[in-house]
């Protein structure tokens, strides 16, 4: 995987671009600085910014802020202002200067394909541009675009990448928003390739995975092939209604929220016929239901010879909707795949040595920030 490659090359995608493009597209790592992760949805802004020690690294600052209603709407930055006042807030009460940012899923394009072995970088990209009039309903004049490398012999297929490709009106837009802030923007990507950065183990031998972002007000769903995204998806199923729901009918008191979904969700007394269990059922199920689609899809791939390609083999859970008690072995019960939660820190840290100061529960919200931060070691 080319963990720092850019997100457009900016010599031949960009060569109408503006400076500010030119600016924040990345460069390679071991000449940007030490920068913050910054992940933006449509309620909140979660940043992390790590630093090295001698056994690994460890958290230098991390927070969440909330952002204002209709700044950002799925994942489209609707006022860049008002976004790039709320960065500089975070910039200010933190001291940043730089930020790797991540773009939404819901605008991206995301799939696999093969070229020839040994291919530069400059044919690849060529390739890349041919190929998105059949793949993508932008033209390559209104795209950006970039690709990772998952495997460099694939029988004889060639060399198998991963394609990531976003408008890029959106990009620009974040990078406005970053440029009001005074924040030196070094880099952006999709957000399932940040949050992979964060669990995968980088083990060549890893099983094709299926990530589903359970987040307050969408599920993001991605498959990841060797820590590398060739699919991504977006549904408007999110906690916000289990939240909604839980408060109508068991009239909890807000603060007492969270700790019924953490500690009894759907374990809750009185079985599955009880007021707790049915107010979570409607948006349970039609999780379930998503990813099961979702992995059923993937689990009876066949290629041009009809030969099974690219089954899923496990489930990570992460967000901060994932913490429901009991919805991972829902899930797996659902489609006899194992559901887990990963360890978003495994590459940042050994708990032997450190532990981060955001809790097991908190950091799965904190997922796709780490990975961005970890662009810069």
């Amino acid at each position: 995987m080319i963990s720092h490659a850019p997100l457009g090359h900016v010599s031949r995608i960009f060569h109408s671009a503006s400076d500010t493009l030119s600016r924040w597209f990345p460069r390679p790592a071991i000449l940007a600085p030490a920068a913050v992760g910054i992940d933006i949805s449509d309620t909140s802004i979660k940043w992390i910014a790590l630093e090295p020690t001698g056994v690994g690294k460890r958290v230098r600052t991390s927070g969440q802020e909330s952002l204002e209603q209709g700044v950002v709407v799925n994942g489209i930055v609707q006022d860049a202002h008002r976004l790039g006042e709320t960065l500089r807030t975070i910039k200010e009460h933190i001291g940043i200067d730089c930020a790797h940012a991540a773009l939404p899923e819901e605008a991206a394009y995301v799939f696999s394909m093969h070229v020839p072995a040994n291919s530069s970088r400059e044919q690849i990209l060529s390739i890349i541009e041919f190929e998105l009039e059949g793949r993508v309903p932008i033209p390559p004049s209104a795209a950006v675009y970039d690709f990772d490398v998952i495997t460099k012999n694939d029988d004889d297929a060639g060399e198998e990448i991963g394609v990531q490709v976003f408008p890029k009106d959106l990009a620009e837009s974040y990078a406005e928003a970053f440029s009001i802030a005074g924040i030196s923007l070094l880099s952006l990507e999709v957000e399932a390739s940040s949050v992979a950065r964060a669990v995968s183990d980088g083990d060549v031998e890893s099983p094709v995975t299926l990530l589903v972002d359970f987040g307050r007000i969408r599920t993001g769903f991605a498959v990841l092939k060797r820590g590398v995204p060739i699919f991504t998806s977006t549904v408007t199923v999110g906690g916000e209604s289990i939240d909604k729901a839980i408060l109508e009918k068991l009239a909890l008191p807000r603060e007492s929220l969270e700790s019924f979904k953490n500690e009894e969700g759907l374990f809750a007394k009185g079985g599955k016929n009880s007021a707790g269990v049915e107010a979570l059922a409607g948006t349970v199920a039609s999780l379930a239901d998503e990813i099961a689609r979702h992995y059923h899809y993937w689990d009876t791939r066949r290629n041009d010879k009809g030969e099974r390609v690219t089954p899923v083999e496990r489930i990570y859970l992460l967000g901060g909707s994932s913490n429901l008690k009991g919805i991972g072995d829902y899930i797996a019960a659902r489609v006899q795949v194992e559901c887990v939660r990963p360890n978003v820190w495994q590459n940042v840290c050994s708990f032997d040595d450190y532990i981060p100061p955001v809790d097991r529960r908190g950091s799965l919200r904190f997922a796709t920030a780490i990975g961005l931060a970890l662009r810069s070691f």
